[in-house]
């Protein structure tokens, strides 16, 4: 009995030493995988490293490369259609801009060529009689405004539409809408007198051309609110240099 008993003793304690051992195995092997692992993400982390410097170096290379072969181009000369084609553009070129020069040199010729004088006659411009005359020496009685005024300008009476005609050659300076006179063209006429057409509409020129006499200088409109009681008329006025003169001194 007492030697059934020691072995039975003596089995548990043999089999905690073995139970022992494979613990330790076990974490031998746990901690060689442990380190496995740690290696191996240290050395892939050192690959992606050398992996990206080697690409950025392979970048650098080749842009390196590009600008020394862009430094190299070798510059190929125009042919000779190629010549001959920028020498016909700047032909054509220098033809239009001679084109233009001469349109201008005749505007500014005709300009030049207009020469108003005192003995110089005005066509009549409208088809009707005179409404308000000019009076810049005494005052003159406007309906529309209810009260007395000087009048710098004549006031002529038209149909609405009609076709109102330059009195005198002369060079447009000005076209201007005018709160009083409506649609207003300015002629130079040369030596210093001007001439003023208001009330007008579809105005058919542009500052810088050349009128004849007798041309259209636009169409009778109908009167701004300044004129309204007076009717449709143009409003015509003469200047020798700035200063305002009866157009009757110079019409027929």
């Amino acid at each position: 009995m007492k030697k059934n008993e020691k072995q039975e003793k003596s089995f548990p304690m043999k089999m905690s030493g073995k139970g022992r051992v494979i613990g330790l195995v076990l974490c031998f092997a746990a901690a060689i995988v442990m380190i496995g692992t740690y290696t191996f993400r240290s050395y892939q982390e050192k690959l992606n490293a050398e992996i990206a410097k080697s690409e950025e170096l392979a970048k650098s290379m080749e842009e390196e490369a590009n600008q020394e072969a862009n430094a190299n181009d070798i510059v190929i000369p125009e042919s000779e259609t190629d010549v001959d084609s920028d020498e016909t553009t700047t032909e054509d070129g220098d033809m239009e801009s001679v084109d233009e020069n001469a349109g201008q040199a005749a505007a500014s010729d005709a300009a030049e060529s207009v020469w108003f004088s005192p003995d110089t006659t005005l066509a009549w411009p409208a088809s009707g009689s005179v409404i308000l005359e000019y009076s810049m020496d005494h005052t003159i009685y406007f309906p529309t405004l209810a009260e007395y005024r000087y009048n710098p300008a004549l006031i002529i009476g038209g149909a609405a539409g009609e076709d109102i005609r330059a009195g005198a050659a002369g060079s447009v300076t000005d076209i201007t809408a005018d709160a009083r006179t409506g649609n207003t063209v300015t002629l130079d006429l040369g030596n210093g007198y001007t001439a003023i057409y208001g009330q007008l509409k579809d105005v058919p020129l542009n500052v810088g051309d050349y009128v004849e006499q007798g041309s259209i200088v636009g169409y009778l409109s109908e009167p701004t609110k300044y004129y309204s009681e007076e009717g449709t008329n143009l409003y015509f006025a003469m200047q020798k240099d700035g200063e305002a003169v009866n157009p009757m001194d110079f019409m027929e």
